[in-house]
């Protein structure tokens, strides 16, 4: 060996560990965050999250809690491999070496790890997507728009985080090669991170802040936009820092304290101690898992959420088949549909059909600026609304109501919270053809999910001799005809509702071909005023709407988003997976990429305590301690770094679910009951799974510390 790189050629084939250590923790990482972005940003995922809905938010808020796991994960494996490398660099200096020999040395081999696992790690990334998604697409649904195609663009993403990798450990090279003790650089591997002792209100202080932080972060950007009349900016999510540091409160509280009282707080005495002596890694390690398992279990929710609560409510739908179509339509007629049943074996019962008016309404248009503010401007024309008279509402839906002269009914769904009754307090009618007007006041609410189907389409009910007064003269443009009708052993008559589908659609021409974002009444008076919809609507020329088309029929998109897409309860129920595949797979994804950050995290935090701490077991194992002393002590060390994120994040994630379905109309309503035990066993699963490989790992540390497992519980 003649000279410093020979030398640390033999030292590196020698510290294999260490190095493998550093470079897996780098490339997973980086591999995590590169299928993920690759992922979220897929034009065909994009193609089904809406612009600025809660799903997209949702996405870049998991995605973000991802980054910050993984960079810190990144990070702390940086920090044990130069604990390793400190003891090296210092005999080098005294030896002779220059710092700056050693710092080429050093930034050398930081260069060829980080630079070769990141561009592992991308490189990969995207074929782990794509191969998860194949997966997915075997096992689950595949339909043609779950074809998965990739954006070049994703990769700068990817770069930003290698790019912090990679400083990050040139900066950490750099500052343990910088001090002037060499002491202090051979000693840094011996150096442990102590927490000193904890007040005993640290804990329960901790927990006030978690409940302060979780309120204060939902409720503020609420009285905010309150207040200012303004959409609430992203920096007041400050105000859920006091929940991170009342996390990291109890965190510190169970590592150094515990929470048993009186003689048993001496239990495992022993490795609360050692674990004491690496507080500062460890705490910090359980708050990111903490962070990674709340939002991947944030991710996991919404499958069975969207998939319980979509089936509870098709099942409790009164009607198994029900449509709609403007009456300028050539429609298939009664006749045909149930000379199309009679093909198909399928026995027709109940038919009844109904028309409604679509009705111009006045009322208050929010205008937003650039700057988030908004204020409401009056129009007489603000949107549609379809109306139906009191007598074909009793007639279609079997109720017996009375709707008084001048009054209105508004249909809610059976759910709905009765909310906003100054909305409809006085409204003023338009007969979109002959211009004729009717001032209407509010009655009351009913409930029916046929009719209040969509968050876009609701329906009025409207005394009869009102009814008939307003829509004197309307054009068939502006009238539609709704159809019920039930079928015996709805469950087996799919290839009749498919049939049935397809023939609406043939039936439906071209002005029907809009999104259920799509107002007549907008589109009519911005013709008339010789601007754009988007111009009328919010005084934004830019703005435009979601476009369908009936080439695309079998499609998720099309599905949802077609203004007068039929409600076939046995297609719905049977489709409800396909429907939503892409929503459903991608999700899962996220849960999926979050959780193997948390098990891979996990796993090398305890391997790093069992590597610690060998010589403290040695020296236990020669003062007479039992091997299921031992063991008891490892299990105690293992358990707190997989049990308690777990635990925390998981009730966490849980609180702040219920929470969120109750603040949307302050109730917890059937169906969200129903997706909430979906949840519930989803939990269970996942913490079957995350408990078997806490076995494993347990398993794992023991032989590394040549330690036999025993299943006894006391010491």
């Amino acid at each position: 060996m003649k000279n410093l790189r020979e030398v640390s050629a033999v030292i590196r084939r020698r510290n294999r560990r260490q190095y493998t250590l550093l470079v897996s923790c780098i490339f997973i990482s980086v591999l995590l965050i590169t299928s993920y972005v690759c992922m979220m940003r897929s034009p065909t995922v994009l193609a089904i999250l809406p612009e600025g809905g809660d799903s997209r938010r949702q996405v870049m808020m998991i995605f973000a809690l991802a980054v910050v796991g993984c960079a810190v994960f990144t990070t702390y494996a940086a920090s044990l491999f130069l604990r390793y490398k400190s003891r090296e660099a210092g005999i080098f200096m005294a030896l002779g070496a220059s710092r700056k020999q050693v710092r080429c040395q050093l930034l050398r081999e930081l260069a060829a790890a980080s630079i070769v696992s990141c561009a592992a790690g991308a490189v990969l990334g995207a074929p782990l997507a794509w191969c998860i998604w194949q997966l997915f697409q075997l096992f689950l649904v595949n339909t043609k728009e779950m074809s998965l195609s990739f954006d070049l663009k994703s990769y700068l993403f990817t770069a930003a985080f290698a790019l912090y990798t990679i400083l990050a450990l040139f900066l950490m090279g750099a500052r343990l090669v910088r001090r002037t003790n060499i002491m202090d650089v051979v000693n840094e591997q011996r150096k442990s991170e102590p927490i000193h002792d904890v007040k005993p209100w640290c804990g329960p202080l901790g927990i006030v802040l978690i409940f302060a932080g979780g309120l204060g972060g939902r409720m503020i950007p609420n009285l905010y936009e309150t207040l200012f009349s303004a959409y609430p900016p992203a920096w007041l999510g400050i105000f859920y820092l006091p929940l991170i540091i009342g996390l990291y409160m109890v965190l510190l509280h169970t590592v150094i304290r515990g929470w048993r009282k009186g003689r048993s707080r001496y239990r495992h005495i022993i490795s609360r101690g050692m674990m004491k002596f690496q507080g500062r890694q460890t705490v910090n390690s359980m708050l990111v898992l903490t962070v990674l398992i709340s939002g991947a279990y944030f991710a996991a929710f919404y499958a069975p959420t969207m998939y319980a609560g979509s089936a509870y409510s098709i099942d409790q739908r009164s009607v198994d088949y029900a449509f709609r179509y403007r009456k300028d339509q050539d429609m298939i007629t009664k006749d045909e549909i149930e000379a199309m049943a009679h093909k198909n074996s399928v026995t027709i019962t109940d038919w009844k059909d109904a028309e409604t008016a679509v009705l111009a309404h006045d009322g208050n248009q929010q205008i937003t600026d650039d700057s988030g503010k908004y204020h409401y401007e009056y129009k007489k024309l603000l949107g549609e609304g379809n109306f139906i008279s009191e007598s074909s509402f009793n007639k279609m839906l079997g109720q017996n109501i009375d709707i008084r002269s001048g009054k209105l009914a508004v249909v809610l769904t059976k759910e709905a919270a009765e909310v906003g009754e100054e909305t409809y307090a006085a409204l003023l009618l338009t007969n979109m053809t002959t211009g004729k007007t009717l001032n209407v006041s509010f009655q009351e609410y009913l409930h029916d999910d046929m009719l209040a189907f969509s968050n876009f389409i609701t329906y009025y009910v409207l005394d009869d001799t009102d009814y008939a007064a307003i829509t004197e003269g309307l054009a068939d443009s502006w009238r539609e005809t709704l159809v019920f009708f039930n079928v015996k052993d709805v469950m087996e008559t799919y290839d009749f509702a498919k049939e049935l589908y397809y023939e609406i659609i043939n039936h439906s021409g071209p002005e029907c071909e809009v999104s259920v974002y799509h107002d007549n009444v907008i589109q009519t008076a911005a013709d008339e005023a010789g601007v754009s919809y988007g111009e009328y609507w919010e005084h934004d020329d830019s703005r435009t709407l979601p476009s369908v088309s009936y080439n695309s029929r079998d499609s998720a998109q099309f599905k949802i988003q077609w203004k007068y897409t039929p409600q076939f309860r046995v297609m719905d129920r049977s489709d409800l997976i396909t429907t939503y595949a892409v929503f459903l797979m991608l999700f899962v994804f996220i849960a999926v990429v979050c959780f193997a950050a948390v098990l891979v995290i996990s796993y090398t935090r305890c391997l790093t305590i069992a590597l610690n701490n060998r010589q403290v077991y040695d020296d236990l194992r020669h003062l007479g301690a039992a091997p299921n002393y031992l063991y008891c002590a490892v299990r105690e060390q293992i358990s707190k770094v997989f049990g308690m994120p777990s635990l925390i994040g998981t009730l966490l994630i849980c609180a702040f679910y219920v929470i969120i379905l109750f603040a949307n109309d302050n109730q917890i309503t059937p169906s969200e009951i129903s997706g909430m035990m979906s949840c519930l066993l989803a939990v269970l699963g996942i913490s079957a799974g995350i408990w078997a490989f806490y076995r494993f790992t347990l398993r794992k540390v023991c032989a590394m510390l040549n330690i036999k497992a025993f299943e006894k519980r006391t010491a």
